[in-house]
């Protein structure tokens, strides 16, 4: 019985899910923002539909979905893609994801929470949405050289970030445990077993995917990596978003007879992070929102004000006009769930603040999806850049 009310439910969600899709584009709200808020509709929040097996699935698609990500992540960091970038875009990202982690986590702890649960949340605040980005620039039909930093930037920044937060739970385990020596060895076990995995499960891979189907890996070949590295990471208690970024990374970077390595991966993951952005919406603690509003309050003001100090220093040392450097965090203000998968993994390696993490998270994302892409297209309005490919390249 149990598993047929599962089964409905994943049924009819990833229809209205298909649904919610065709809605964004019309009224232009970032699709992954409505899928939260259906969540919060029909979970405990309001409605409290969906079945309770349902809840405990999660454990099985949610680390699917977030290593498919960092693969895609891992992905973004080939040598040729950080080459074509150029130094302006490397410096702007890493002073974003600096300067958001400093700042956010620096601040909350001066307002007086535990500087363990800061430093996790800093963390939290370097991530970006690519595809509401992505989808603004679209809409703006904007071009120039602005816009092509921007769009390299979030092409990566999501990379840097994930390594900012694996270091960042390795810190917050020492400020958070009462044991500091165990908790660094954790720390350290975890990131350097991450990095071993996914070297261990990425050469390999770059060797032997790609074969059947020349030039590009399978579908079967596909998942069976994603399985691989997020069912690796899990039994031996290390991360899985970590793994799946360095496979992937190794994979692109040294399977030189790849075409499209991750296009596979591309088609299968929405499926998957649809019902993942849904239990996120649906775990969401109205009451524990009240509790935690001045945290909310603060960490969205600290990541606002880290964007705007982020883009302007990345901008200024990388050499680039100060009316841009200024408008470049501004473009850079959405926040999607990578965000909320990160929450994820920091409340199951500390459950004492896991649920006031997840509540600040997932709002927090509602928040940054619904006006983030308001800031971008301000900063593309300010900069007035409506240049053709061919002209800018030629300026």
């Amino acid at each position: 019985m149990e598993n047929s009310e599962v089964l409905v439910a994943i049924g009819v969600l990833l229809l209205l899910g298909l649904a919610l899709d065709s809605v964004g584009r019309i009224v232009h709200v970032p699709r992954v923002t409505l899928l939260i808020l259906l969540g919060v509709v029909i979970g405990q929040p309001v409605l409290d539909l969906l079945p309770d097996a349902f809840a405990g699935s999660d454990e099985i698609y949610a680390p699917t979905a977030l290593t498919m990500v960092a693969f895609l992540l891992g992905g973004s960091l080939t040598t040729q893609t950080l080459r074509n970038h150029g130094r302006e875009i490397l410096i702007i990202s890493l002073a974003l994801v600096i300067v958001s982690v400093m700042l956010v986590a620096g601040g909350l702890w001066l307002l007086g929470l535990p500087a363990g649960f800061a430093v996790i949340l800093g963390s939290l605040s370097a991530a970006t949405d690519p595809a509401a980005t992505h989808d603004v620039v679209r809409q703006s039909n904007a071009r120039g050289p602005f816009i092509t930093s921007i769009l390299g930037i979030v092409a990566i920044d999501d990379a840097w970030g994930l390594i900012a937060f694996s270091m960042a739970l390795a810190v917050a385990g020492i400020l958070l445990d009462s044991n500091a020596t165990e908790a660094l060895a954790h720390g350290a076990m975890e990131v350097s077993g991450a990095i071993l995995l996914g070297l261990v499960i990425g050469f390999p891979a770059a060797y032997l995917t790609g074969r059947i189907k020349p030039g590009e890996p399978t579908l079967i070949e596909a998942l069976g990596l994603v399985f691989l590295c997020s069912g690796s990471a899990l039994y031996f208690g290390v991360s899985f978003l970590l793994t799946g970024m360095v496979c992937g990374a190794v994979i692109v970077n040294f399977a030189r007879h790849h075409d499209r390595p991750f296009h596979e991966i591309e088609r299968i993951e929405w499926p998957f992070m649809l019902l993942f952005f849904v239990m996120a919406g649906a775990s969401l603690q109205i009451g524990n929102l009240a509790k935690t509003a001045w945290i909310f309050l603060a960490y969205c003001a600290l990541r606002i004000l880290a964007r705007l100090i982020g883009g302007w220093i990345g901008g200024r040392v990388a050499g680039m006009p100060d009316r841009q450097s200024r408008l470049t965090g501004i473009a850079l203000m959405p926040q999607a769930g990578v965000a909320i998968g990160m929450a994820l993994v920091a409340s199951e390696r500390f459950p004492e603040i896991g649920e006031d993490l997840l509540t600040i998270a997932v709002a927090s994302t509602i928040v940054f999806e619904l006006v983030g892409p308001f800031f971008t297209q301000y900063a593309i309005r300010e900069i007035g850049n409506r240049q053709t490919p061919e002209s800018a390249s030629s300026s």
